[in-house]
Formats: C-alpha cells, sequence, structure tokens
C-alpha cells in the first residue's frame, strides 16, 4: 500500500465518520418530529379500521372517511378535556378561598415539628434539605417554577396533538399512495422479509395498544373506587387523570400519587374540615389505597395484559423501558416497548438464526 493509497484510506474514513457524527446530531436535534411521526404512524394504524368501516359500510370516500375519522377523535378528546372543567373551576374557588399566610403558618409549624423530632433521632432535616437542593419547598419558591413547568407542558402537548393530527390525516389519506412508493423502493431480494416485518409489526403494536388501553381502564376503575369508599369530590375526573398518568411507566404512577394528594388538600378547603384530624388522614388513606393499586397493576394486570400483547418476559420489559427512560427521557419511557416490540419482530424475520435474537423472539 502506498502513502497516497493510505492518506486517501485515513480522509475517506475520517469523512465517514465526520458524516456519521453530523447524521446522529441531525438526528438528535429533530427527535421532536421523528416522535410526532412514529407516533402518527401508530396513530394512523389504529384508526385505519374505522376509515375502513365509513369507507365500505356507509359509501364515504376516502378523504371524508379520514376527516370524519379525525373529527370523532378531536370530539373525544374536546369530551375528555371537558370533564375537567367543573373539577378545574371548583379547585379554583377552593384556592380563592385559601388563606395563605395561615397556610404558611400551618406549614411552618409542622415542619418544625418534623425537624424537632428528626433531630431528637439525630437526623439534621436542613442539611439534608441543603444537600438536595429543597430549601425553596421551605418558603413555597417552588410554586412558581412548578406552574410554568405545567403551562409548558400543555403547550407541548397541544402541539404535539395537532402534529399528529395533521401528519396523521396525510397517512390515512394518501396510504395507497405511500404503501406502493414503499414497496417500489424495497429491494427485490428483501421485499417478502420487510413486508411481513410490516405485517407483524402492525398486529403486535395493535395488541400493545388495546392492552394498554385495558390497563388504563383498570386502573381508572380501581383508583375511583378508592375515591369513592372516601368520599373524594369529583373521584371520576382524579381517577381519570390519575390514570392518564399511568401511560408514562414508573415514573406517571409517582405523579398521578402527588397529583391525587394535593387536588384532594385543595377540595377540602372552605368545607370547615380540619387540616390535621380529618383532611390529612383522608389523604394520607386515599395515597395508600392508590400505593395498593399500583401494587396490584405492577404484579397482577401490567404483567398479564404486556406480556401477552407483546409476547415480552415483565423483566425485560422493566429493563427496556428503564433504559430508555435514561437516554431519552419520558418520551423515550413511553415509547420504548412499541419501539422494542418492533425490533424484535425485525430481527426476527432479518436474523433468524442469531442466537440472541432467537432467544429474544421464542415467543413471538
Amino acid at each position: 500500500m502506498t502513502s497516497k493509497e493510505l492518506s486517501f484510506g485515513i480522509v475517506r474514513a475520517v469523512a465517514i465518520i465526520a458524516s456519521i457524527l453530523l447524521l446522529l446530531f441531525f438526528l438528535y436535534k429533530v427527535a421532536t418530529v421523528i416522535v410526532y411521526c412514529i407516533v402518527s404512524v401508530v396513530f394512523s394504524l389504529l384508526l385505519y379500521p374505522l376509515v375502513l368501516f365509513l369507507r365500505r359500510k356507509l359509501k364515504f370516500r376516502n378523504t371524508l372517511a379520514v376527516v370524519v375519522s379525525l373529527l370523532l377523535v378531536i370530539f373525544l378528546i374536546s369530551g375528555i378535556v371537558l370533564l375537567f372543567v367543573p373539577l378545574i373551576i371548583s379547585q379554583g374557588e377552593n384556592l380563592s378561598l385559601l388563606d395563605i399566610n395561615s397556610l404558611e403558618n400551618n406549614y411552618n409549624r409542622l415542619l418544625n415539628d418534623v425537624t424537632i423530632y428528626l433531630n431528637s433521632h439525630n437526623i439534621d432535616l436542613q442539611q439534608i434539605a441543603k444537600s438536595s437542593n429543597l430549601t425553596s419547598f421551605s418558603n413555597f419558591e417552588f410554586i412558581p417554577n412548578f406552574l410554568n413547568n405545567i403551562v409548558s407542558t400543555v403547550g407541548n402537548i397541544g402541539m404535539g396533538l395537532a402534529s399528529v393530527l395533521f401528519i396523521s390525516f396525510f397517512i390515512l389519506k394518501e396510504r395507497s399512495s405511500f404503501s406502493i412508493a414503499f414497496k417500489n423502493i424495497l429491494p427485490v431480494n428483501q421485499k417478502e422479509k420487510v413486508l411481513n416485518s410490516v405485517e407483524k409489526i402492525n398486529e403486535m403494536l395493535s395488541k400493545y395498544f388495546l392492552g394498554l388501553l385495558l390497563q388504563l381502564f383498570i386502573i381508572l376503575v380501581l383508583y375511583f373506587i378508592v375515591f369513592l369508599i372516601f368520599g373524594v369530590e369529583n373521584a371520576l375526573i382524579i381517577a381519570l387523570l390519575c390514570a392518564v398518568f399511568n401511560i408514562v411507566p414508573y415514573v406517571g404512577p409517582i405523579i398521578a400519587t402527588f397529583v391525587a394528594g394535593i387536588l384532594i388538600m385543595i377540595s377540602s378547603i372552605g368545607t370547615g374540615a380540619d387540616f390535621a384530624s380529618e383532611t390529612l388522614p383522608t389523604t394520607i388513606y386515599v395515597l395508600i389505597g392508590m400505593f395498593v393499586v399500583q401494587l396490584i397493576d405492577n404484579n397482577i394486570s401490567s404483567p398479564l395484559i404486556f406480556s401477552k400483547s407483546t409476547n415480552s418476559h415483565p423483566l425485560e420489559i422493566f429493563l427496556v423501558i428503564l433504559i430508555a427512560g435514561i437516554l431519552f427521557g419520558i418520551t423515550g419511557m413511553i415509547i420504548a416497548v412499541p419501539f422494542y416490540t418492533s425490533l424484535k419482530v425485525i430481527g426476527k424475520e432479518f436474523l433468524p438464526e442469531n442466537k440472541i435474537i432467537k432467544a429474544l423472539t421464542k415467543n413471538l
């Protein structure tokens, strides 16, 4: 090998590495758009049976069937959102009755009592708070940041929902064209494997999302029962809100518990209920009930539902969600299972003899 060939090889390798890094950087920057596209594809797969029904049974034209299907989804989402209006109004009325000075005094008194108790057991709460950056909680500085995060999250959800609906419209409307174009660009020797993979992925994802809806319904019913037992106002709406949070694996239930506790305590404002003897015990009992519901979900319903819908071991699903959460945050946790299931299907179709793939896909 001459020095010229060696130099050319080095330059080529550097160019390839640089191109790969630029591609990865580009994908990182447009990760949100990619997620929107993936969600739109999945949403389109779930909505396509309704479009077919409107076209075949009611003789709608394709575009009209797609528009009607999306409008039905929008009305459904709007109906669910409107369910929360009475809750928001009632909580707003309760907050208007809130005596901030009294609340802060009670909070500081409670914090002081807890500090004295912990100090008697050689636990320095103030030092723990400083080392954990929790000092803002002692003077309510966290409230503006919390509200800003809520507003930002709602805005992002609205933007994401609009983007998904817009992309889904064209996917459903031009489904035949996309399908033909997709088949035409496939290599002839790999076309059958790719089409088999797409069909299997469609089947597996449909089962997964139906399983997810079943899981959320079970959680909704159990939460509703817990709230009814302890006389929580707006029990159904709060149960629905908490069930929706469970879309995010593992983290969602924690958020749901926190939100439920806040809403229950706010609901007691203006009712004349004593905080120490009535509101706080009720809140604790409800949180214990929610914890029991999560134990049932994590150990019974979720493993049974998702093991059957994805043909994966519960430990396997847990590790996949944990890794995706570390790498990509909450978004990664939400899409981890369907994405991993798709990879398993592709791996089984294209690398059926690989020992690792064979071990992971033996139940597919």
